[in-house]
Protein backbone atom coordinates (compact mmCIF):
# COMPACT_ATOMS: atom_id res chain seq x y z
CA UNK A 1 0.00 0.00 0.00
CA UNK A 2 1.48 3.38 -1.02
CA UNK A 3 2.07 6.32 1.31
CA UNK A 4 -0.79 8.19 -0.38
CA UNK A 5 -3.25 5.43 0.56
CA UNK A 6 -2.08 5.45 4.17
CA UNK A 7 -2.42 9.26 4.40
CA UNK A 8 -5.85 9.04 2.78
CA UNK A 9 -7.06 6.66 5.52
CA UNK A 10 -6.03 9.17 8.18
CA UNK A 11 -7.55 12.09 6.27
CA UNK A 12 -10.85 10.24 5.90
CA UNK A 13 -10.85 9.43 9.63
CA UNK A 14 -10.17 13.08 10.47
CA UNK A 15 -12.95 14.25 8.14
CA UNK A 16 -15.34 11.74 9.70
CA UNK A 17 -14.49 12.97 13.21
CA UNK A 18 -14.92 16.58 12.14
CA UNK A 19 -18.22 15.84 10.43
CA UNK A 20 -19.44 13.97 13.53
CA UNK A 21 -18.71 16.78 16.01
CA UNK A 22 -20.11 19.46 13.68
CA UNK A 23 -23.31 17.49 13.13
CA UNK A 24 -23.73 16.81 16.87
CA UNK A 25 -23.10 20.52 17.59
CA UNK A 26 -25.81 21.47 15.08
CA UNK A 27 -28.26 18.86 16.38
CA UNK A 28 -27.66 20.00 19.99
CA UNK A 29 -28.88 23.47 19.05
CA UNK A 30 -32.45 22.16 18.93
CA UNK A 31 -33.97 21.09 22.27
CA UNK A 32 -36.11 18.38 20.68
CA UNK A 33 -32.93 16.47 19.71
CA UNK A 34 -31.35 16.42 23.18
CA UNK A 35 -33.01 13.28 24.50
CA UNK A 36 -32.30 11.39 21.26
CA UNK A 37 -28.61 12.34 21.43
CA UNK A 38 -28.47 11.36 25.10
CA UNK A 39 -30.02 7.97 24.39
CA UNK A 40 -27.50 7.41 21.57
CA UNK A 41 -24.64 7.72 24.12
CA UNK A 42 -23.33 11.04 22.80
CA UNK A 43 -21.36 11.86 25.97
CA UNK A 44 -19.00 8.94 25.89
CA UNK A 45 -18.38 9.56 22.16
CA UNK A 46 -17.61 13.28 22.58
CA UNK A 47 -15.28 12.83 25.56
CA UNK A 48 -12.28 11.40 23.67
CA UNK A 49 -12.78 14.04 20.93
CA UNK A 50 -12.14 16.73 23.55
CA UNK A 51 -8.54 15.45 23.54
CA UNK A 52 -8.30 15.14 19.76
CA UNK A 53 -5.00 16.04 18.07
CA UNK A 54 -6.85 18.43 15.73
CA UNK A 55 -7.66 21.74 17.53
CA UNK A 56 -10.79 22.47 15.44
CA UNK A 57 -12.23 19.05 16.37
CA UNK A 58 -11.43 19.73 20.04
CA UNK A 59 -13.22 23.06 20.19
CA UNK A 60 -16.21 21.87 18.12
CA UNK A 61 -16.55 18.90 20.50
CA UNK A 62 -16.50 21.37 23.42
CA UNK A 63 -19.12 23.52 21.69
CA UNK A 64 -21.37 20.46 21.18
CA UNK A 65 -20.89 19.50 24.82
CA UNK A 66 -21.78 23.03 25.95
CA UNK A 67 -25.00 23.05 23.91
CA UNK A 68 -26.00 19.67 25.30
CA UNK A 69 -25.32 20.74 28.90
CA UNK A 70 -27.07 24.08 28.32
CA UNK A 71 -30.28 22.39 27.20
CA UNK A 72 -30.44 19.59 29.76
CA UNK A 73 -29.62 19.38 33.46
CA UNK A 74 -29.25 15.59 33.08
CA UNK A 75 -26.53 16.07 30.48
CA UNK A 76 -24.88 18.77 32.61
CA UNK A 77 -24.71 16.16 35.39
CA UNK A 78 -23.34 13.66 32.87
CA UNK A 79 -20.50 16.11 32.06
CA UNK A 80 -19.60 16.04 35.77
CA UNK A 81 -19.93 12.25 36.06
CA UNK A 82 -17.83 11.62 32.95
CA UNK A 83 -15.05 13.62 34.65
CA UNK A 84 -14.85 16.08 31.76
CA UNK A 85 -14.66 19.22 33.95
CA UNK A 86 -11.05 18.80 35.24
CA UNK A 87 -9.88 18.21 31.67
CA UNK A 88 -11.69 21.39 30.51
CA UNK A 89 -10.36 23.50 33.36
CA UNK A 90 -6.81 22.28 32.77
CA UNK A 91 -6.88 22.89 29.03
CA UNK A 92 -8.39 26.40 29.39
CA UNK A 93 -4.94 27.73 30.16
CA UNK A 94 -3.21 25.94 27.26
CA UNK A 95 -5.45 26.10 24.21
CA UNK A 96 -6.28 28.69 21.52
CA UNK A 97 -9.03 31.34 21.89
CA UNK A 98 -11.65 29.30 20.01
CA UNK A 99 -11.25 26.41 22.40
CA UNK A 100 -11.22 28.74 25.43
CA UNK A 101 -14.56 30.26 24.42
CA UNK A 102 -16.08 26.80 23.88
CA UNK A 103 -14.67 25.43 27.16
CA UNK A 104 -15.92 28.49 29.12
CA UNK A 105 -19.31 27.92 27.49
CA UNK A 106 -19.37 24.32 28.81
CA UNK A 107 -18.53 25.51 32.35
CA UNK A 108 -21.23 28.20 32.09
CA UNK A 109 -23.80 25.68 30.80
CA UNK A 110 -23.07 23.22 33.62
CA UNK A 111 -23.03 25.91 36.34
CA UNK A 112 -26.32 27.53 35.41
CA UNK A 113 -28.53 24.62 36.48
CA UNK A 114 -27.94 24.35 40.23
CA UNK A 115 -25.63 25.24 43.15
CA UNK A 116 -24.43 21.61 43.23
CA UNK A 117 -23.32 21.69 39.58
CA UNK A 118 -21.69 25.08 40.15
CA UNK A 119 -19.83 23.59 43.10
CA UNK A 120 -18.52 20.86 40.79
CA UNK A 121 -17.05 23.59 38.55
CA UNK A 122 -15.43 25.23 41.61
CA UNK A 123 -14.08 21.87 42.83
CA UNK A 124 -12.21 21.19 39.57
CA UNK A 125 -10.48 24.61 39.80
CA UNK A 126 -12.72 25.87 37.02
CA UNK A 127 -13.11 29.31 38.66
CA UNK A 128 -9.34 29.89 38.75
CA UNK A 129 -9.10 28.91 35.08
CA UNK A 130 -11.98 31.27 34.17
CA UNK A 131 -10.38 34.17 36.06
CA UNK A 132 -7.18 33.62 34.04
CA UNK A 133 -9.34 33.94 30.91
CA UNK A 134 -10.44 37.40 32.08
CA UNK A 135 -6.82 38.48 31.52
CA UNK A 136 -6.85 37.30 27.90
CA UNK A 137 -6.50 39.81 25.08
CA UNK A 138 -9.46 38.47 23.13
CA UNK A 139 -12.75 40.13 24.27
CA UNK A 140 -14.77 37.05 23.24
CA UNK A 141 -12.79 34.89 25.68
CA UNK A 142 -13.26 37.47 28.46
CA UNK A 143 -16.99 37.62 27.77
CA UNK A 144 -17.35 33.81 27.87
CA UNK A 145 -15.39 33.64 31.16
CA UNK A 146 -17.36 36.49 32.78
CA UNK A 147 -20.64 34.84 31.80
CA UNK A 148 -19.56 31.51 33.33
CA UNK A 149 -18.45 33.26 36.54
CA UNK A 150 -21.83 35.03 36.73
CA UNK A 151 -23.65 31.70 36.43
CA UNK A 152 -21.60 30.34 39.33
CA UNK A 153 -21.93 33.43 41.54
CA UNK A 154 -25.68 33.88 41.16
CA UNK A 155 -26.64 30.77 43.17
CA UNK A 156 -25.50 31.62 46.70
CA UNK A 157 -23.06 33.56 48.87
CA UNK A 158 -20.53 30.70 49.22
CA UNK A 159 -20.20 30.27 45.44
CA UNK A 160 -20.01 34.05 45.03
CA UNK A 161 -17.23 34.13 47.60
CA UNK A 162 -15.26 31.52 45.65
CA UNK A 163 -15.45 33.80 42.58
CA UNK A 164 -14.27 36.76 44.69
CA UNK A 165 -11.45 34.71 46.29
CA UNK A 166 -10.16 33.75 42.84
CA UNK A 167 -9.57 37.45 42.13
CA UNK A 168 -12.38 37.97 39.61
CA UNK A 169 -13.78 41.31 40.83
CA UNK A 170 -10.96 43.71 39.81
CA UNK A 171 -10.79 42.07 36.37
CA UNK A 172 -14.57 42.34 35.95
CA UNK A 173 -14.40 46.04 36.84
CA UNK A 174 -11.64 46.48 34.23
CA UNK A 175 -13.88 44.72 31.72
CA UNK A 176 -16.43 47.52 32.22
CA UNK A 177 -13.87 49.84 30.59
CA UNK A 178 -13.44 47.71 27.47
CA UNK A 179 -14.93 49.09 24.23
CA UNK A 180 -16.94 45.92 23.42
CA UNK A 181 -20.56 46.40 24.48
CA UNK A 182 -21.26 42.68 25.00
CA UNK A 183 -18.32 42.43 27.43
CA UNK A 184 -19.47 45.53 29.36
CA UNK A 185 -22.96 44.04 29.72
CA UNK A 186 -21.84 40.67 31.01
CA UNK A 187 -19.27 42.23 33.38
CA UNK A 188 -22.00 44.45 34.91
CA UNK A 189 -24.34 41.45 35.14
CA UNK A 190 -21.71 39.31 36.90
CA UNK A 191 -20.86 42.11 39.37
CA UNK A 192 -24.60 42.30 40.09
CA UNK A 193 -24.75 38.52 40.69
CA UNK A 194 -21.80 38.73 43.10
CA UNK A 195 -23.19 41.75 45.00
CA UNK A 196 -26.69 40.47 45.60
CA UNK A 197 -26.03 37.95 48.36
CA UNK A 198 -24.46 39.76 51.32
CA UNK A 199 -23.27 43.25 52.37
CA UNK A 200 -19.70 41.92 52.54
CA UNK A 201 -19.74 40.71 48.92
CA UNK A 202 -21.27 44.00 47.79
CA UNK A 203 -18.57 45.86 49.73
CA UNK A 204 -15.89 43.86 47.92
CA UNK A 205 -17.33 45.03 44.60
CA UNK A 206 -17.54 48.64 45.84
CA UNK A 207 -13.94 48.57 47.13
CA UNK A 208 -12.67 47.99 43.59
CA UNK A 209 -14.26 51.25 42.41
CA UNK A 210 -17.17 49.61 40.60
CA UNK A 211 -19.77 52.28 41.50
CA UNK A 212 -17.94 55.11 39.71
CA UNK A 213 -17.56 53.05 36.52
CA UNK A 214 -21.19 51.88 36.64
CA UNK A 215 -22.36 55.46 37.23
CA UNK A 216 -20.67 56.60 34.03
CA UNK A 217 -22.74 54.14 32.01
CA UNK A 218 -26.27 54.99 33.19
CA UNK A 219 -26.88 57.18 30.15
CA UNK A 220 -25.37 54.73 27.66
CA UNK A 221 -27.32 54.41 24.39
CA UNK A 222 -27.23 50.62 24.81
CA UNK A 223 -30.48 49.40 26.38
CA UNK A 224 -29.20 46.02 27.60
CA UNK A 225 -26.17 47.64 29.25
CA UNK A 226 -28.41 50.12 31.11
CA UNK A 227 -30.56 47.23 32.39
CA UNK A 228 -27.49 45.53 33.87
CA UNK A 229 -25.96 48.73 35.27
CA UNK A 230 -29.13 49.65 37.20
CA UNK A 231 -29.52 46.04 38.37
CA UNK A 232 -25.94 46.07 39.73
CA UNK A 233 -26.42 49.43 41.50
CA UNK A 234 -29.65 48.05 43.02
CA UNK A 235 -27.94 44.91 44.32
CA UNK A 236 -25.22 47.05 45.92
CA UNK A 237 -27.52 49.66 47.50
CA UNK A 238 -30.08 47.22 48.95
CA UNK A 239 -27.83 45.90 51.72
CA UNK A 240 -27.09 48.84 54.00
CA UNK A 241 -27.32 52.59 54.56
CA UNK A 242 -23.60 53.08 53.89
CA UNK A 243 -23.72 51.23 50.55
CA UNK A 244 -26.84 53.13 49.47
CA UNK A 245 -25.13 56.41 50.44
CA UNK A 246 -22.15 55.50 48.26
CA UNK A 247 -24.48 55.00 45.29
CA UNK A 248 -26.12 58.38 45.98
CA UNK A 249 -22.71 60.07 46.33
CA UNK A 250 -21.83 58.87 42.82
CA UNK A 251 -24.52 61.32 41.63
CA UNK A 252 -26.65 58.64 40.01
CA UNK A 253 -29.64 60.89 40.74
CA UNK A 254 -31.23 62.93 39.29
CA UNK A 255 -29.56 61.77 36.02
CA UNK A 256 -31.16 58.33 36.32
CA UNK A 257 -34.64 59.93 36.27
CA UNK A 258 -34.27 60.57 32.55
CA UNK A 259 -34.13 56.78 32.04
CA UNK A 260 -37.76 56.57 33.20
CA UNK A 261 -38.58 57.89 29.74
CA UNK A 262 -36.65 55.02 28.15
CA UNK A 263 -38.76 52.90 25.77
CA UNK A 264 -37.45 49.70 27.41
CA UNK A 265 -39.72 48.36 30.16
CA UNK A 266 -36.87 46.71 32.07
CA UNK A 267 -34.62 49.78 32.13
CA UNK A 268 -37.50 51.71 33.73
CA UNK A 269 -38.29 48.88 36.16
CA UNK A 270 -34.65 48.62 37.24
CA UNK A 271 -34.40 52.39 37.84
CA UNK A 272 -37.56 52.29 39.99
CA UNK A 273 -36.20 49.23 41.86
CA UNK A 274 -32.97 51.12 42.57
CA UNK A 275 -35.01 54.04 43.94
CA UNK A 276 -36.99 51.62 46.12
CA UNK A 277 -33.82 50.08 47.56
CA UNK A 278 -32.33 53.51 48.34
CA UNK A 279 -35.42 55.07 49.97
CA UNK A 280 -36.15 52.13 52.26
CA UNK A 281 -33.05 52.71 54.44
CA UNK A 282 -33.49 56.14 56.10
CA UNK A 283 -35.68 59.28 55.95
CA UNK A 284 -32.63 61.22 54.74
CA UNK A 285 -32.04 58.92 51.75
CA UNK A 286 -35.77 58.98 50.97
CA UNK A 287 -35.67 62.79 51.09
CA UNK A 288 -32.83 62.85 48.55
CA UNK A 289 -34.95 60.91 46.06
CA UNK A 290 -38.05 63.03 46.84
CA UNK A 291 -36.03 66.22 46.26
CA UNK A 292 -34.99 64.90 42.83
CA UNK A 293 -38.65 64.65 41.81
CA UNK A 294 -38.70 60.91 42.53
CA UNK A 295 -42.29 60.72 43.75
CA UNK A 296 -43.80 62.42 40.71
CA UNK A 297 -41.65 60.26 38.43
CA UNK A 298 -42.75 57.02 40.14
CA UNK A 299 -46.44 57.98 40.18
CA UNK A 300 -46.24 58.89 36.50
CA UNK A 301 -44.52 55.52 35.83
CA UNK A 302 -47.31 53.64 37.69
CA UNK A 303 -49.87 55.33 35.47
CA UNK A 304 -48.15 54.09 32.32
CA UNK A 305 -47.57 50.40 33.07
CA UNK A 306 -49.38 47.30 34.31
CA UNK A 307 -48.58 44.02 36.01
CA UNK A 308 -45.40 43.02 37.84
CA UNK A 309 -43.38 45.99 36.60
CA UNK A 310 -45.59 48.15 38.85
CA UNK A 311 -44.47 46.36 42.01
CA UNK A 312 -41.23 48.26 42.79
CA UNK A 313 -42.98 51.61 42.24
CA UNK A 314 -45.86 50.68 44.55
CA UNK A 315 -43.42 49.56 47.25
CA UNK A 316 -41.23 52.65 46.77
CA UNK A 317 -44.21 54.90 47.69
CA UNK A 318 -44.85 52.76 50.79
CA UNK A 319 -41.22 52.91 51.94
CA UNK A 320 -41.09 56.70 51.53
CA UNK A 321 -44.37 57.18 53.40
CA UNK A 322 -43.36 54.83 56.24
CA UNK A 323 -40.48 57.07 57.38
CA UNK A 324 -42.32 60.17 58.60
CA UNK A 325 -45.49 62.28 58.52
CA UNK A 326 -43.89 64.82 56.19
CA UNK A 327 -42.70 62.20 53.69
CA UNK A 328 -46.12 60.51 53.75
CA UNK A 329 -47.70 63.92 53.12
CA UNK A 330 -45.32 64.39 50.17
CA UNK A 331 -46.73 61.15 48.68
CA UNK A 332 -50.28 62.47 49.21
CA UNK A 333 -49.51 65.88 47.69
CA UNK A 334 -47.93 64.16 44.67
CA UNK A 335 -51.30 62.40 44.05
CA UNK A 336 -49.93 59.04 45.14
CA UNK A 337 -53.13 57.84 46.83
CA UNK A 338 -55.44 57.99 43.74
CA UNK A 339 -52.73 56.19 41.74
CA UNK A 340 -52.49 53.41 44.34
CA UNK A 341 -56.31 53.16 44.31
CA UNK A 342 -56.10 52.71 40.54
CA UNK A 343 -53.45 49.98 40.91
CA UNK A 344 -55.65 48.20 43.44
CA UNK A 345 -58.65 48.14 41.10
CA UNK A 346 -56.69 47.30 37.93
CA UNK A 347 -54.36 44.54 39.14
CA UNK A 348 -55.53 40.94 39.48
CA UNK A 349 -52.46 39.34 41.12
CA UNK A 350 -52.72 39.00 44.91
CA UNK A 351 -49.06 39.83 45.57
CA UNK A 352 -49.40 43.18 43.74
CA UNK A 353 -52.62 43.95 45.62
CA UNK A 354 -50.89 43.04 48.91
CA UNK A 355 -48.03 45.46 48.19
CA UNK A 356 -50.54 48.20 47.27
CA UNK A 357 -52.54 47.67 50.47
CA UNK A 358 -49.31 47.75 52.50
CA UNK A 359 -48.30 51.06 50.90
CA UNK A 360 -51.74 52.56 51.54
CA UNK A 361 -51.36 51.58 55.20
CA UNK A 362 -47.95 53.26 55.39
CA UNK A 363 -49.44 56.50 54.03
CA UNK A 364 -52.59 56.56 56.16
CA UNK A 365 -51.38 55.51 59.61
CA UNK A 366 -49.65 58.76 60.65
CA UNK A 367 -52.35 61.35 61.48
CA UNK A 368 -56.10 62.01 60.90
CA UNK A 369 -55.14 64.13 57.90
CA UNK A 370 -53.21 61.24 56.33
CA UNK A 371 -56.05 58.83 57.10
CA UNK A 372 -58.56 61.21 55.49
CA UNK A 373 -56.53 61.19 52.24
CA UNK A 374 -56.86 57.39 52.18
CA UNK A 375 -60.52 57.24 53.16
CA UNK A 376 -61.69 59.93 50.73
CA UNK A 377 -60.18 57.88 47.90
CA UNK A 378 -62.73 55.23 48.92
CA UNK A 379 -59.94 52.77 49.69
CA UNK A 380 -61.22 51.34 52.99
CA UNK A 381 -64.26 49.49 51.51
CA UNK A 382 -61.97 48.05 48.78
CA UNK A 383 -59.41 46.88 51.34
CA UNK A 384 -62.18 45.47 53.56
CA UNK A 385 -63.52 43.53 50.57
CA UNK A 386 -60.05 42.02 49.95
CA UNK A 387 -59.76 41.10 53.64
CA UNK A 388 -63.15 39.36 53.65
CA UNK A 389 -62.72 37.64 50.28
CA UNK A 390 -62.10 33.93 50.90
CA UNK A 391 -60.13 33.64 47.64
CA UNK A 392 -57.58 36.31 48.73
CA UNK A 393 -54.16 34.91 49.64
CA UNK A 394 -53.19 34.70 53.32
CA UNK A 395 -50.62 37.46 52.84
CA UNK A 396 -53.18 39.76 51.19
CA UNK A 397 -55.68 39.16 54.01
CA UNK A 398 -53.03 39.81 56.69
CA UNK A 399 -51.83 43.03 55.04
CA UNK A 400 -55.42 44.18 54.44
CA UNK A 401 -56.31 43.66 58.11
CA UNK A 402 -53.20 45.49 59.28
CA UNK A 403 -53.76 48.42 56.89
CA UNK A 404 -57.43 48.72 57.90
CA UNK A 405 -56.60 48.79 61.61
CA UNK A 406 -53.73 51.27 61.27
CA UNK A 407 -55.73 53.72 59.09
CA UNK A 408 -58.96 53.36 61.12
CA UNK A 409 -57.15 54.18 64.35
CA UNK A 410 -56.26 57.59 62.93
CA UNK A 411 -59.41 58.29 60.93
CA UNK A 412 -61.74 61.00 62.27
CA UNK A 413 -63.53 61.72 58.99
CA UNK A 414 -66.83 60.03 59.83
CA UNK A 415 -68.60 60.10 56.40
CA UNK A 416 -65.91 57.70 55.11
CA UNK A 417 -66.29 55.40 58.11
CA UNK A 418 -70.07 55.02 58.02
CA UNK A 419 -70.25 52.49 55.11
CA UNK A 420 -68.00 50.18 57.16
CA UNK A 421 -70.61 50.00 59.93
CA UNK A 422 -72.74 47.91 57.57
CA UNK A 423 -70.02 45.67 56.11
CA UNK A 424 -67.18 45.11 58.57
CA UNK A 425 -66.83 41.90 60.64
CA UNK A 426 -66.68 42.35 64.41
CA UNK A 427 -62.86 42.38 64.68
CA UNK A 428 -62.73 45.38 62.29
CA UNK A 429 -66.06 46.86 63.39
CA UNK A 430 -64.75 47.56 66.90
CA UNK A 431 -62.10 49.93 65.41
CA UNK A 432 -64.78 51.69 63.32
CA UNK A 433 -67.13 52.12 66.30
CA UNK A 434 -64.18 53.24 68.46
CA UNK A 435 -63.52 56.16 66.10
CA UNK A 436 -67.19 57.25 66.27
CA UNK A 437 -67.01 57.08 70.06
CA UNK A 438 -64.00 59.41 70.00
CA UNK A 439 -65.36 62.01 67.56
CA UNK A 440 -69.11 62.24 68.31
CA UNK A 441 -68.82 63.66 71.88
CA UNK A 442 -67.04 66.75 70.48
CA UNK A 443 -68.95 67.43 67.25
CA UNK A 444 -72.67 68.35 67.34
CA UNK A 445 -72.99 68.51 63.53
CA UNK A 446 -71.55 65.00 63.23
CA UNK A 447 -74.01 63.76 65.90
CA UNK A 448 -76.98 65.12 63.94
CA UNK A 449 -75.68 63.60 60.70
CA UNK A 450 -75.06 60.29 62.46
CA UNK A 451 -78.76 60.12 63.39
CA UNK A 452 -80.20 61.22 60.04
CA UNK A 453 -77.92 58.94 58.00
CA UNK A 454 -79.00 55.87 59.93
CA UNK A 455 -75.68 55.39 61.71
CA UNK A 456 -77.15 55.47 65.21
CA UNK A 457 -79.81 52.95 64.21
CA UNK A 458 -77.11 50.63 62.84
CA UNK A 459 -75.07 50.90 66.04
CA UNK A 460 -78.11 49.78 68.08
CA UNK A 461 -78.36 46.69 65.88
CA UNK A 462 -74.79 45.58 66.60
CA UNK A 463 -74.68 42.53 68.86
CA UNK A 464 -71.74 42.99 71.20
CA UNK A 465 -70.54 40.81 74.07
CA UNK A 466 -71.39 42.47 77.40
CA UNK A 467 -68.24 44.05 78.86
CA UNK A 468 -66.31 43.83 75.57
CA UNK A 469 -64.45 46.86 74.16
CA UNK A 470 -67.06 47.00 71.34
CA UNK A 471 -69.89 47.26 73.92
CA UNK A 472 -68.01 50.02 75.73
CA UNK A 473 -67.63 52.00 72.49
CA UNK A 474 -71.37 51.56 71.74
CA UNK A 475 -72.21 52.79 75.28
CA UNK A 476 -69.96 55.84 74.72
CA UNK A 477 -71.79 56.62 71.44
CA UNK A 478 -75.20 56.18 73.07
CA UNK A 479 -74.10 58.55 75.82
CA UNK A 480 -73.82 61.31 73.19
CA UNK A 481 -77.58 61.26 72.51
CA UNK A 482 -80.77 61.79 74.54
CA UNK A 483 -82.08 58.52 75.95
CA UNK A 484 -85.39 58.68 74.05
CA UNK A 485 -83.54 59.01 70.68
CA UNK A 486 -81.41 55.97 71.48
CA UNK A 487 -84.55 54.06 72.49
CA UNK A 488 -86.34 55.19 69.34
CA UNK A 489 -83.63 53.65 67.14
CA UNK A 490 -83.20 50.49 69.19
CA UNK A 491 -84.43 47.21 67.63
CA UNK A 492 -87.93 46.30 68.80
CA UNK A 493 -88.84 49.85 69.82
CA UNK A 494 -91.58 50.20 67.18
CA UNK A 495 -93.09 46.86 68.29
CA UNK A 496 -93.04 48.05 71.90
CA UNK A 497 -94.91 51.23 70.84
CA UNK A 498 -97.48 49.15 68.98
CA UNK A 499 -97.99 46.98 72.05
CA UNK A 500 -98.59 50.12 74.12
CA UNK A 501 -101.08 51.19 71.46
CA UNK A 502 -102.93 47.89 71.88
CA UNK A 503 -103.13 48.39 75.64
CA UNK A 504 -104.03 52.06 75.39
CA UNK A 505 -107.59 52.93 76.39
CA UNK A 506 -108.68 56.38 75.21
CA UNK A 507 -110.43 58.50 77.81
Amino acid sequence: MSQRHVVQVFEQYQKARMQFVQTVADLANRPQNIELLQNAGVMSLLRPLMLDVVPSIQHTAALALGRLADNSEDLAEAVVKEDILPQLAHSLALQNRFYKKAAAFVLRAVAKHSPELSQAVVACRGVDALVLCLEEFDPGVKEAAAWALGNIARHNAALSQSVVDAGAVPLLVLSLLEPEMALKRIAASTLSDISKHTPELAQTVVDTGAIAHLAQMILSPDTKLKRQVFAALTQISKHSVSLAEMVIEAEIFPAAMSCLRDPDEYVKKNVITLMREVVKHTPELAQVIVNCGGLEAVIDYLGNCHGNVRLPGIMMLGYVAAHSESLAMAVIVSKGVPQLALCLSEESEDHIKAATVWSVGQIGHHTPEHAKAVTTANLLPKILELYMNASSSEDLQTKSKKALKSVLQKCTYLPSLEPLLYEAPSNILKHVVCQFSKVLPHDSKARRLFVTSGGLKKVQEIEAEPGSPLQEYINAINGCFPEEIVRYYSPGYSEALLERLDDYQPA
